[in-house]
Formats: C-alpha cells, sequence, structure tokens
C-alpha cells in the first residue's frame, strides 16, 4: 500500500477539520481549530509564543476512546520504533469532543521518513482497526520526520476517511498544538514543531475563506447536506473570532458566535441539535430527494454566509495573499 495525493475537496474534518484540497492542504473545520492564546490580537509580523500547555494526560474521558488510543499507540509503537511523539488536537484536545461524532485528529513525529514497507504496515494497522472498531473510522494521523517540520506547506504521509494520503499540517493545526495539544506519547509540541507567526496564521485563516469557501456558495447542492451547513457556518465564527482577538474557540461556543454574527436563528437551531443533541435515526436506504426544509436551509445558509464572509474579508483579509494566475 503506498501513499498518494489528497483526494478533492470533501467536506468532512480531520480539524476541524474537514475538506482537504487536491493540493494536499486541509480546509474548513479542521483549519480554524486554532488561533493565538486569549486575548492577543492577530498582527502580520508577530510570533506568538503561547506557553505550551501540552501535559501528559489520559486520551479521553470516555472509555472507548481512551481503549482505541491506547491500542493504536501499543500497536504502532513496533512498527515505527523511531516513534517520537503522539500528539492529539481537535476536539479531542480543546475540550468539544463526542464519541461517535467527533473526529480523533493525531500527529505523529517520527526521526525520519517512512519506507514503503512501513507505510504499508500503517495502513494495515488502520484497516484492521476500522474493521474491529467502529470508532477507528474517525481516527486520522499525520506522520512528520522530525526533519521536515519546519515547511507549513510540506506534505506528509495522513491515514484520514480510510485510506493513505499526503497533506499538509497547517499554522492552524501547529498553533493549535502549541496552545493546547494533548500529549499522547514522548515529547511536548514546543520541543519538537517550530511557532506559527500571526502573519502566516491570518494569511492562512483569511486564504481559506476566500479561496475555498467563498467560491463554494456558488455550487447549490452542496449546502443541502448537513456537513457544508455545519463547517461553513462554524469556520466563518471561528476563524472571525481568530482574526479579531487571536482567542481560540470550540465549535460548540461557535454557535453562540453565530448569533452575534447575525446568523438564522433556525438554522443554529438545526446544527445545535444535530451536533449535540440525542442521535438521530440513520436515514432510510435508496436515493434521497432534498425536501423543502433542506431546500430552505441551504438558502439561509448561503444568503448569510456570503454577506458574511465578504464582511469579514473587507475587515481582516488585508493581510491575506493576493490569488495566484
Amino acid at each position: 500500500m503506498t501513499s498518494r495525493p489528497a483526494p478533492a475537496p470533501r467536506p468532512e474534518s480531520d480539524p476541524p477539520g474537514a475538506v482537504t484540497g487536491t493540493s494536499g492542504e486541509r480546509s474548513g473545520e479542521e483549519q480554524i481549530a486554532g488561533g493565538g492564546a486569549a486575548g492577543e490580537g492577530i498582527t502580520p509580523d508577530r510570533v506568538s509564543v503561547t506557553p505550551d500547555r501540552a501535559t501528559p494526560a489520559p486520551p479521553s474521558t470516555d472509555r472507548a476512546t481512551a481503549d482505541l488510543l491506547d491500542r493504536f499507540l501499543a500497536a504502532l509503537r513496533p512498527r515505527l520504533p523511531l516513534l517520537r511523539a503522539l500528539w492529539a488536537h481537535g476536539s479531542l484536545a480543546g475540550g468539544d469532543y463526542q464519541q461517535g461524532r467527533s473526529d480523533l485528529d493525531l500527529i505523529a513525529i517520527v526521526d525520519r521518513s517512512c519506507t514503503p514497507d512501513e507505510e504499508r504496515q500503517l495502513g494495515e494497522l488502520h484497516e484492521a482497526l476500522d474493521r474491529t472498531d467502529p470508532l477507528a473510522a474517525k481516527l486520522h494521523c499525520s506522520y512528520l520526520a522530525a526533519d521536515e517540520t519546519a515547511d507549513p506547506a510540506h506534505t506528509h504521509l495522513t491515514w484520514a476517511h480510510r485510506e493513505l494520503m499526503r497533506r499538509t499540517v497547517t499554522p492552524v493545526t501547529r498553533r493549535e498544538l502549541h496552545t493546547f495539544g494533548r500529549v499522547l506519547h514522548g515529547d511536548t509540541p514546543a520541543a519538537l514543531l517550530p511557532p506559527v507567526t500571526d502573519a502566516q496564521l491570518a494569511a492562512f485563516i483569511c486564504t481559506d475563506l476566500r479561496d475555498f469557501w467563498r467560491p463554494a456558495l456558488e455550487d447549490p447542492e452542496l449546502w443541502l447536506q448537513d456537513i457544508w451547513v455545519d463547517l461553513g457556518l462554524l469556520t466563518l465564527a471561528r476563524a472571525t473570532v481568530t482574526l479579531r482577538d487571536g482567542t481560540l474557540i470550540s465549535k460548540g461556543e461557535a454557535l453562540a458566535v453565530l448569533g452575534e454574527l447575525g446568523a438564522p436563528d433556525e438554522v443554529i437551531a438545526d446544527i445545535r441539535n444535530r451536533r449535540y443533541g440525542p442521535a438521530a435515526p440513520p436515514p432510510p436506504p435508496g436515493p434521497a430527494r432534498p425536501s423543502d426544509r433542506l431546500t430552505r436551509r441551504a438558502d439561509l445558509t448561503r444568503a448569510f454566509l456570503g454577506s458574511a464572509l465578504d464582511r469579514t474579508l473587507a475587515t481582516y483579509g488585508h493581510n491575506s495573499p493576493a490569488p495566484r494566475g
């Protein structure tokens, strides 16, 4: 089994994650998972060195998730004898994790790049976990060689969405790891991962809003899907707060921010109920036709997001790079 470039964009996180572009960069939920420390604004030429709060801790408060991560680490170490660290980011580290709904976003640091045989073994490990544990379908892990951590544009071997690919570890993930990364094994992020400047962070977020989310509004069919509604609105809220004052917020906290930004109340309630309410029954088999409710929700979402993204970019987008081409 060999790695290959990441597939075309698709809307579920690793990150708050979420969408993987053909360039290997991640967009959406995963990208807007982090910002500076609370109370610090994003400025164009400053490195925010937040005291590293990553400390050894139990992987999760729920037993099923903890057991999966214990099994993963125990199986990973003999396959990667040069494993220097394993960290959690995203909701698992940030306190918004929900078993069966949230992704398990991990970063592994190894002394050198994996050989083709080691890549094959890693793929087999993830597939075996997936066959035996339903939570493993949401376990995503990027494998970074210790001498390849400096460049946020560098792509790394990654298991996500049940396949091996190569993609970046974005400035948002890097800032998140330094702010509240959870150490599951080995060294802390401060020891192995260079910090991210505020200019890098702001440019990355604004570019994602401008080049991914704003054009996506031109495709009405996408917004009939729950995941695009959720990630589009939550990404906007989290990005706005990070650009405004450097504060890192969870998806749950982003729901309150959406109200402040003027998002439609019925769409906010819909997101809250699906992500934090009782689990909904699975849809019936067979093709589904969009209901009037979904069509109305899509129209409300697109109308709000279009103007809200434009306002955010007009306010904070002056430091983002100009489009290429």
